[in-house]
């Protein structure tokens, strides 16, 4: 008989709703090790090769088996700079769990909650890593993302001397930023930053490569070989009328005053929009993000997508919690204007300029376009609108092009981002790339995958330098 998967513990929908609280509680070790005795230790090990970095997963559930954490911890930092993250945040469903050979007939392993559990155990004990010795090679890394922070890490392992330079105030990218604490709390963000510390590498904040210096100037400085993971910050617009009123927010501003300028906290001084009436245009896990954060400050929220649920991007279990929580969905339904507030008679009111609500239109879903998905077509006269006082766009990202404005020599696609081939190399001498910068916005995991292989071929390249 094979046990049924073990759930994730998690707050009760009513009262996460109204904290910020992380909403999975965690396994306890009993539930963990009753998940890995599920395993079926395959030996062809088809979830390795759903794993963009490759952990050697049957050996760390062994492990668990076993109820040996550390060693489970061991196999997976061989692989892994951010196990606390990636358990918390990546997609294994459509990634290693999707190949899982027991989730052929039956529900398969839950990966990343016993990968999830390893890390919080190990990080529990407060041991840091050693210092490996130095190699005497200096490798510069832009952005401190998931992408920027794997290819530190696997260097600094590698005993080159890192420094990451980070365009914000914090560490962390994407991951400080954009992901709530109520997902990824910022303390074990800030615990992996600790670990990468440990091992040498050094963070310079408030740096942008390609105003602050450029890709040039970090050679001229003694940099032998440059790893771009800047990320994808620069958000998308959907170009209706009324997306210059006051309080329409791109996601990335919305989440980035929540999450790294702690606007949720009482007593911040950051100014965002709380309360009313919300609407949430996107159907990824930024919408879902934008969408919970905006609950959990007071607000009736609404998203809005052009597909159907079926089509929605975003993970599974984070569109269940959504629901949960009380966010409404309307399905189908394209906005066409933002419509803003102004009273004829009070040239002065507070509310001129502001956001009243949003004009939309049903869609109904037509033929499939390049990507397989079908393409949502207007239905003629289901125009209608709906109130708002807030409106957040979450409609994906892309690159950032300030180092592509600085540094000529570095080849971007149409999509505006940067050229690199299979081991990231981009088209200049000793600069590679990964990541979102490279792929435009896409998953934490996907980034690392990119970040390890770079730091890989850097390796290679010193080392015959």
């Amino acid at each position: 008989m094979i046990a049924p998967r073990n759930a994730m513990p998690t707050q009760d929908p009513q009262e996460r709703a109204r904290n910020f609280d992380e909403v999975a509680l965690g396994y306890t070790a009993e539930i963990a090790k009753a998940e890995a005795t599920r395993c079926l230790n395959c030996k062809n090990r088809p979830c390795v090769e759903g794993c963009p970095v490759h952990i050697h997963i049957p050996e760390f559930i062994a492990k668990c088996k076993e109820e040996d954490w550390e060693g489970a911890y061991g196999i997976i930092a061989e692989s892994s700079s951010l196990p606390a993250i990636c358990g918390r945040v990546c997609p294994q469903e459509s990634q290693c769990e999707s190949k899982c050979t027991l989730g052929v007939k039956f529900e398969p392993v839950a990966i990343g909650r016993l990968e999830r559990f390893v890390a919080d155990t190990h990080n529990s004990l407060g041991v840091l890593p050693a210092k490996p010795r130095s190699n005497g090679h200096k490798v510069a890394v832009v952005g401190s993302g998931p992408s920027g922070l794997t290819a530190a890490g696997d260097l600094a392992k590698k005993g080159y001397q890192v420094t990451v330079f980070e365009a914000l105030h914090k560490a962390g990218g994407v991951l400080a930023y954009g992901i709530p604490e109520f997902r990824l709390p910022k303390s074990v963000l800030e615990r992996e930053v600790q670990s990468l510390k440990a091992l040498g590498v050094d963070f310079e904040t408030n740096v942008v490569i390609g105003k602050t210096l450029t890709i040039d100037e970090l050679f001229e400085n003694g940099f032998e070989a440059v790893f771009v993971g800047s990320g994808a910050g620069l958000p998308i617009f959907m170009n209706i009328p009324g997306e210059g009123l006051k309080g329409v927010y791109s996601a990335n501003e919305f989440l980035t005053r929540v999450n790294l300028m702690k606007a949720y906290k009482e007593d911040s001084d950051t100014p965002v929009d709380k309360g009313g009436k919300v609407v949430v245009v996107g159907g990824g896990n930024v919408a879902m993000d934008a969408a919970r954060v905006a609950l959990r400050l007071g607000g009736d929220v609404t998203i809005v997508y052009r597909r159907s649920l079926a089509e929605m991007p975003a993970r599974k279990e984070e569109i269940e919690h959504a629901e949960e929580e009380g966010i409404k969905f309307e399905m189908l339904t394209n906005p066409i204007e933002v419509l803003g507030f102004r009273n004829p008679d009070d040239p002065k009111d507070p509310r001129n300029g502001r956001v009243s609500g949003v004009r939309c239109i049903r869609m109904r879903l037509g033929a499939p376009d390049e990507r397989g998905r079908r393409r949502p077509v207007e239905i003629e006269g289901s125009a209608f609108e709906m109130q708002a006082d807030t409106v957040i766009m979450a409609l994906g990202t892309s690159p950032n092009p300030l180092i592509k404005k600085t540094t000529p020599a570095i080849c971007y696609n149409n999509r505006g981002g940067i050229v690199v081939d299979e081991e990231g190399l981009t088209s200049m001498k000793g600069v590679y790339a990964g990541g979102d910068a490279v792929t435009g916005a896409s998953t934490v995991i996907s980034a690392m995958g990119a970040g390890k292989t770079a730091a890989m071929a850097i390796d290679e390249f010193l080392s015959n330098k």
